[in-house]
């Protein structure tokens, strides 16, 4: 696996990964606030905002290669996403409408979408993790997830004429910026943290499903279908 064989500064492996984890939380929580500000001051809109969000949520498994495996703490990888899902419960039960999270992470400014896509993504990113830590199932999964479906609505909506309906409305020009966004996400981020199981024909037929899963879904289901989908293709491919 791609990962790291010894420590900073010689730090027993324990306190190796936590001082990872505190880099991871310092790249998530600086997201919110940076969207935060283009929102409020320079007029970026609330869809734009959240996909990136989503986008960069989705790049978080950037960091993996840099825990040392062996010990139990490498599983602290998923720390940040266990703190969002808590906030995201209290935010989308309590927050006010001027939230930050509020403000750029949902479409509409109803706190309530917190507990429905954004939920299911964090609860995602923990599974894939833990149960398929440093797996190339968890690892597409999370890169599809974050750039492809990131990507398809900044396009869909903007560029979109070619219009579809399944389950919902979706584009040709949206579900093609999924398909690329996912193969060049699984392509990179494969060959960074798992990079001898990299496979580049099989990474495109995984987006390939990926994109006919995603064009299907409902909306805010996705967040679920996606990395369902993902995982099950590369377990049987």
């Amino acid at each position: 696996m791609g990962t790291f064989h010894t420590t900073f500064f010689s730090l027993p492996v324990v306190w190796h990964n936590a001082l990872v984890t505190l880099l991871t939380f310092a790249y998530v929580f600086s997201v919110p606030p940076l969207m935060d500000y283009l929102v409020t001051n320079h007029a970026l809109p609330r869809d734009i905002s959240r996909k990136i969000t989503h986008i960069c949520a989705g790049s978080a498994i950037v960091f993996l290669p840099l825990f040392v495996d062996g010990d139990w703490s490498h599983y602290l990888n998923i720390t940040v996403f266990a703190v969002w899902t808590l906030l995201l419960i209290q935010k989308g039960l309590f927050a006010d409408e001027d939230d930050q999270a509020v403000k750029t992470m949902t479409r509409t400014g109803n706190k309530r979408e917190l507990l429905k896509g954004t939920l299911y993504f964090v609860i995602v990113a923990m599974i894939c993790g833990t149960v398929y830590y440093k797996q190339p199932a968890g690892v597409m999964a999370m890169a599809m997830l974050g750039w492809g479906d990131g990507l398809a609505p900044i396009i869909g909506t903007r560029y979109g004429k070619l219009k579809y309906r399944v389950l919902s409305d979706k584009s040709v020009e949206g579900s093609l910026a999924f398909l690329v966004g996912s193969i060049f996400a699984g392509l990179f981020f494969v060959h960074l943290i798992v990079p001898e199981s990299f496979d580049a024909g099989k990474i495109v037929t995984i987006a390939i499903i990926a994109t006919i899963v995603e064009g299907i879904s409902p909306k805010e289901v996705d967040n679920l279908t996606i990395p369902l989908a993902v995982i099950a293709a590369a377990r049987f491919l």
